[in-house]
């Protein structure tokens, strides 16, 4: 055989691995909404940029006379998203349904691993039965390979899952342990046990859209970071997220030319707090008013409402934002709203990203739900995750900052470099009225009209205490600003952060209230 003919016999097979399962399979993954592997590739990476990876590997299984095909179920490589690099793998569900086996396993450690050395950014796109059920063990092996490096990734390099298709049983481990879950609604779905064996066991019929499906991880459990209604814009807004971060833990978040004036303030900031402080306002007008073009990236869109995490840009510069949410549970702290942000924290601190939080929190949820759910241990985790950031940290507080949510919102106390308030804010222990039913309760009950003496001492007590100005005074506050101006500040002092330099102790790791 000639040189020219091994040649087209090279990209013959290359082309039969390219078809996975074959154009039947094929047409039934585009007739249930979904792309192929190849296709979700294409479209993730630049165009022409895709290197592919192992496409010849085959499984290795004698068992059940197991037809083989090139690539094994997964198509594994590297190429750039904006021109930068990132390693990738996406499962066929083509070939044995995008079951992994060893060799699938193997071709998917082989990228991770070559990403730890190269300090670039593992995107995984997921679309799996789970494990190969005629490899037995050795697929479960192949399981526990992948989850070691996720862990050993974790805080190294950003790990990003898109879960286009199922993934059931332990497959699911692997997304939930890597930064940012990606799902699409109505195509994909994931849970540790499915409808069958839920209905067997405890008797329950559920499907599964409801029992795993995107809106479902999206809202109540937030497993799910990102929705998208199909494969298309799932993979554009991981392009999009891609473009916020660093490739690894020792460089600095992309820089990006910007036509917004860092110095442009926006007056209608100065009457978007309402005077009652009970009235409620839109936390996401503040952070659209300040940042670039005022846009940004919400993380956790619909879960936890009472609490705003996004990435944007000041700048050029890119930012993490942590924001109470008036607008939803009067933007109290309870469980959900303090592991999502103790989370979003921690991915800040590790990858280099500054951190700009708008407070307006009334306190912590009350009740016998939160209380018995551990409001403690868990409101903890965004209290450590503040305190163990050592990025640069600004914190605007907008209107309220009372009791111990004071101190957890990034305060001066937990190494807060510039913490602003603007003239709306009030800083104190509880609200008026609180503290006038304990301070003078006496007085109150003597009283002879007693909501005449209780509305005259809360006068009082708000014009002395709930203010911005005695923290300003203690150095609590470093300045009182006029709203307007609030991205100017902001602008400037991240500027002057950009060399800041911080650690914690030496440790093997610290132990975060789980």
């Amino acid at each position: 055989m000639s040189g020219s003919d091994k040649i087209k016999q090279m990209y013959e097979r290359k082309e039969r691995a390219r078809l996975g399962g074959g154009k039947d399979r094929i047409d039934r993954q585009h007739k249930a909404g979904k792309l192929t592997a190849h296709e979700r590739v294409e479209l993730l990476l630049d165009q022409g940029s895709f290197v592919e990876i192992d496409p010849f590997v085959v499984h290795r299984a004698t068992e059940f006379e197991m037809e083989k095909f090139p690539g094994d179920g997964v198509v594994t490589g590297h190429g750039t998203i904006n021109g930068r690099k990132v390693y990738v793998y996406s499962q066929d569900f083509t070939v044995y349904g995008g079951a992994l086996s060893e060799a699938h396993a193997e071709k998917i450690c082989k990228i991770m691993d070559l990403a730890m050395k190269a300090g670039l950014p593992v995107i995984g796109l997921s679309d799996s039965g789970g494990a190969r059920i005629q490899e037995g063990v050795v697929s479960l092996g192949g399981y526990a390979e992948i989850f070691l490096r996720n862990v050993l990734a974790s805080g190294v390099v950003p790990q990003i899952s898109a879960v286009m298709g199922p993934c059931a049983g332990g497959a699911v481990y692997s997304p939930a342990m890597t930064d940012f879950i990606f799902m699409v609604r109505k195509t994909s779905y994931m849970y540790v046990t499915g409808p069958k064996v839920v209905k067997a066991l405890i008797h329950q019929d559920v499907d599964h859209e409801v029992l795993g499906g995107a809106d479902t991880h999206a809202t109540k459990s937030g497993v799910a970071h990102f929705v998208d209604d199909d494969d298309s814009r799932c993979l554009e807004r991981v392009r999009d997220l891609v473009g916020y971060l660093p490739d690894n833990n020792t460089s600095k978040p992309p820089v990006l030319a910007t036509t917004d004036p860092p110095g442009r303030a926006d007056p209608t900031l100065n009457d978007l707090v309402p005077e009652n402080p009970a009235k409620p306002y839109d936390i996401k007008e503040v952070i659209r008013r300040v940042v670039d073009d005022n846009r940004f990236l919400e993380v956790h869109r619909d879960y936890a409402r009472n609490i705003v995490v996004c990435f944007a840009r000041l700048a050029g510069r890119p930012v993490g934002i942590v924001a109470n949410q008036p607008a939803y549970l009067a933007g109290t702290l309870d469980i959900n709203s303090s592991a999502k942000g103790a989370r979003f924290v921690r991915f800040c601190d590790a990858f280099n990203i500054p951190l700009v939080t708008f407070e307006d929190v009334p306190g912590f949820m009350p009740g016998t739900d939160q209380e018995w759910g551990g409001i403690i241990k868990h409101g903890s985790k965004l209290l450590y995750a503040y305190c163990e950031a050592t990025v640069p940290k600004m914190t605007v507080i907008t209107r309220k900052a009372y009791g111990g949510a004071y101190d957890v919102m990034s305060s001066k106390h937990i190494r807060g470099d510039f913490n602003f308030a603007w003239p709306t804010a009030e800083i104190a222990v509880m609200g008026p009225k609180g503290a006038i039913e304990i301070l003078y309760k006496k007085e109150i009950d003597a009283s002879s009209d007693p909501e005449a003496t209780m509305e005259q001492l809360i006068k009082e007590y708000t014009d002395k205490f709930a203010n911005p100005y005695m923290a300003a005074e203690r150095g609590y506050i470093d300045d009182v600003i006029e709203p307007a101006l609030t991205r100017p500040v902001l602008v400037r002092c991240l500027e002057v952060l950009e060399t800041k330099k911080d650690q914690n102790p030496p440790r093997k790791h610290g132990n975060i209230p789980l």
